[in-house]
């Protein structure tokens, strides 16, 4: 893959590149040696995701980089934005399953009527391969483990509906126009550049941020809901081969993306105390407080991968505890280095 990709140069435009995700993506596209487009409206990303990506690669290869401040609900920006690219790797979205419960219309203009800019506006410049992020909430109230992509439950929450909405509009895509359309269905990503902050932060580096800073860490519920924690080199590994593969039978298709591993928040929170004493011996840990269950949560979440490495080779390289063992240098970096 890495080799094919040094031969030929393409133009990639990502979506949501402020992002965890897709500052991700973009800086292990610019180490390829690829173009790479961009746009985001900062609603959730950070500026400063950008000048990390600068300062992760070479002043070459930041040439290839194009930023466009835009948002995905102006179809007039997606237009413009879509011309003379090559692949498209769709990651802006307002994600958080509670947020979509907060405000729904909101979540609903980003994750629906944004998608369906971008994909029509792909189709318009006819740009055919579209690479989409969709969510493991889409398998709702299912208690079939491991979740396979063609057998999912009743939708819990407003998110899961957009991510769901998705999949249909791409299915429908590949039908009526030949989109090479291809959803991932992210499960609980982790990595650097994971925002710890807000109301909506992810686990990991939330409960690292508060850890760190010596607040009360909160489990929902009993912590024996279990998670497919994925690391971000697996998520940027199934992108890249999702947006090269020559296999047809993938266009129109969702492949659960995910490290095919299965952890309870209880096992999680300890194995995140175990990562940070061994490089900060000194640290201060509290016991974690306990409170209800969260609205819209699936209680079990582990993926079945055959379909993901059958159709386009995707096989993991990291599992939940080699993630951690590099991602909490950074965050320790990220969240004291000021301090």
């Amino acid at each position: 893959m890495k080799i094919e990709l040094l031969k030929h140069k393409k133009t990639w435009l990502i979506t949501g590149v402020a992002g965890f995700i897709g500052s991700n993506l973009a800086e292990a596209l610019l180490k390829l040696e690829q173009k790479v487009i961009s746009l985001d409206n900062f609603a959730t990303g950070h500026r400063y995701n950008l000048e990390h990506i600068k300062h992760s690669v070479s002043a070459e290869q930041w040439e290839n980089f194009t930023f466009v401040e835009g948002d995905i609900s102006d179809y007039d920006i997606c237009k413009a934005i879509t011309k003379d690219v090559d692949i498209i790797l769709h990651q802006a979205a307002l994600g958080s399953v509670p947020r979509s419960i907060d405000d729904p219309i909101v979540s609903n203009n980003s994750n629906v009527t944004g998608f369906l800019n971008m994909i029509t506006a792909a189709k318009e410049n006819s740009v055919k391969r579209f690479v989409y992020a969709s969510s493991s909430s889409v398998y709702g109230d299912s208690q079939e483990l491991p979740k396979v992509e063609e057998r999912t439950g009743a939708l819990l929450s407003p998110y899961a509906v957009t991510k769901y909405v998705n999949e249909l509009y791409a299915g429908v895509f590949r039908k009526c126009y030949d989109m090479e359309s291809i959803g991932l269905r992210y499960f609980n990503v982790f990595g650097k550049r994971q925002d710890p902050n807000g109301a909506y932060a992810a686990v990991i580096p939330k409960w690292v941020g508060q850890i760190l800073n010596g607040e009360d860490v909160y489990i929902n519920g009993d912590g024996e809901t279990s998670r497919d924690f994925t690391y971000i080199d697996n998520v940027i590994q199934a992108n890249i081969l999702a947006g090269t593969t020559k296999n047809e039978e993938a266009f129109g298709e969702t492949f659960n993306t995910a490290a095919a591993g299965r952890e309870t928040l209880n096992n999680l929170y300890k194995a995140i105390i175990e990562g940070l004493k061994s490089q900060l011996p000194q640290l201060d840990i509290k016991d974690p407080v306990y409170r209800d269950f969260r609205a819209g949560d699936i209680r079990h979440s582990n993926a079945n991968i055959d379909k993901i490495n059958t159709y386009i080779g995707y096989e993991p390289t990291h599992t939940l505890e080699e993630g951690l063992s590099e991602s909490l240098a950074w965050y320790i970096n990220d969240i004291l280095g000021d301090k």
